[in-house]
C-alpha cells in the first residue's frame, strides 16, 4: 500500500492506495467518528463492490446502510442530491454519522455535496473507483452538483477524512474510462511536474495496457501534486485554481453537449488543447510544445479537438466558468510546459481563434 497525506492541519487526511482495500474495514474505522455509516453508490459500481465494502464494514462492527443512485454525469444534479438527504433523514442518520462515496466523480461530488449540507456537515469518505476520481475529484474537498448552465456551479469545499483508492476497482472499468481519467494523470505534469510528464510520455502505453506497477505510481504521483496544491491553497484563492487547466474549455464542452455525451476526461483532453493553443498564441509555447502535447493525448487515447458547438456557444458557456471575476474571463495557460498561471489578458481574438482551430464537426476524435 502506498500512502499520501493531504496537509491540512488538524483535518489532514490520507489517501491509501493499493490493491485489497475494500476489504481493509481497519483503514476507514480508523477515521470514523463512531462505527456507523451510510454508503453511497451507483447503478453500475453497486453489483461489482458494494457487498465487498458493507461485507467488511459490519464484520468490523459498523452499522451500515446503502443508497444507489443512477450513473452517469446527467444524475449528477438535484434529484440525485435530494435522494441522498432524503435517506439520511429517512434513517435518522446522525450529524456523527460517515457518509461513504463508492464510486467515480460523479458519485463522490453528490455524495460529498450532501454530506457538506447534512445537518451542516458530516464526516465524508471517498472510496474513488475510476481512475479519473483516484487522481483527481476524489482529493482535495470540492463537492457539488451540476446547473443546466453551468457544470459545478453549486457546491461546498468539504474535505474527506480518508481517500481508499482500490486498485482493483480499475479492472472493472471500461478502456474509455480508463482513457479519460490519464487527462487528469497528464495535466499534472503539464502544469508543475515536468520529470512527471517525461515518465509519462515514457510510460503511457503500460498505462492504457493497465500495468499494475506503472497505474500504482502514477496514481501516486498524481495524488502527489494535486495534495501539495491543496494544502497550499485549499479554497482555491489562488495557486490552486491551476488544476483547472483546460477545464474551462473542457466544462463548456460538457454542458454544451449535454451532459455525460463527453466524459469529463474526454472534454478536459480537447480543454487541454485549446488552452495549449491558446497559451501558443499569446506567445507562450512554441508549436513544438503545442504539438508534444497532442502527440501525448492521442498516444493516450484521447481527444484532441472539441465538438463544433460555434465559438459564440462556447464563450457564453465559459461565461460562467467559476473563475470569471469583474466580468473577465481567467484562464488557465501555460508559461512552459510544467508551469501554469491564472491568466485574464488574452485577447478575445486569440481566445476565438484557438477555439475555431481545436473544434470539429466529429466526436470524441
Amino acid at each position: 500500500m502506498r500512502s499520501v497525506t493531504v496537509e491540512l492541519g488538524s483535518r489532514s487526511y490520507p489517501i491509501h492506495i493499493g490493491r485489497g482495500l475494500l476489504s481493509c474495514a481497519e483503514l476507514l474505522l480508523a477515521r470514523m467518528s463512531v462505527p456507523r455509516a451510510v454508503v453511497v453508490s451507483n447503478e453500475v459500481v453497486a453489483p461489482l463492490y458494494l457487498d465487498r465494502l458493507v461485507t467488511a464494514l459490519r464484520g468490523a462492527g459498523v452499522d451500515v446502510s446503502t443508497l444507489v443512485l443512477p450513473d452517469g454525469e446527467i444524475h449528477k444534479d438535484r434529484a440525485s442530491l435530494d435522494a441522498i438527504h432524503d435517506a439520511l433523514l429517512a434513517g435518522c442518520a446522525e450529524r456523527s454519522t460517515t457518509l461513504i462515496a463508492l464510486g467515480g466523480g460523479v458519485t463522490g461530488d453528490v455524495a460529498g455535496f450532501a454530506a457538506a449540507t447534512y445537518q451542516r456537515g458530516m464526516p465524508f469518505i471517498q472510496v474513488p473507483t475510476t481512475l479519473l476520481a483516484q487522481v483527481d475529484s476524489s482529493v482535495g474537498g470540492k463537492t457539488g452538483i451540476n446547473h443546466p448552465l453551468g457544470k459545478n456551479m453549486i457546491g461546498a469545499f468539504h474535505q474527506p477524512r480518508l481517500v481508499l483508492a482500490d486498485l482493483d476497482t480499475l479492472d472493472t472499468l471500461p478502456e474509455r474510462e480508463l482513457k479519460a481519467g490519464l487527462a487528469e494523470v497528464i495535466k499534472y505534469g503539464l502544469i508543475r511536474d515536468r520529470e512527471f510528464l517525461a515518465w509519462l510520455e515514457e510510460n503511457v502505453e503500460r498505462l492504457t495496457a493497465r500495468e499494475a506497477e506503472a497505474l500504482a505510481f502514477a496514481i501516486e504521483r498524481s495524488c502527489i501534486d494535486k495534495a501539495q496544491v491543496v494544502a497550499a491553497d485549499e479554497t482555491e484563492s489562488g495557486l490552486r485554481a491551476i488544476l483547472n487547466f483546460g477545464h474551462s474549455f473542457g466544462h463548456a464542452i460538457e454542458a454544451g453537449a449535454g451532459y455525460g455525451v463527453w466524459l469529463h476526461g474526454e472534454a478536459v483532453a480537447a480543454g487541454t488543447m485549446m488552452a495549449a493553443e491558446l497559451s501558443h498564441r499569446i506567445g507562450w509555447l512554441d508549436a513544438a510544445d503545442v504539438a508534444r502535447i497532442e502527440s501525448l493525448l492521442r498516444r493516450a487515447g484521447l481527444p484532441v479537438r472539441g465538438p463544433a458547438l460555434g465559438v459564440d456557444r462556447y464563450l457564453d458557456l465559459m461565461s460562467h466558468d467559476k473563475k470569471m471575476e469583474a466580468g473577465r474571463l481567467r484562464l488557465v495557460l501555460l508559461a512552459r510546459i510544467g508551469e501554469a498561471l491564472v491568466h485574464a489578458g488574452a485577447p478575445e481574438a486569440e481566445i476565438r481563434a484557438a477555439i475555431a482551430a481545436r473544434s470539429a464537426d466529429h466526436s470524441r476524435q
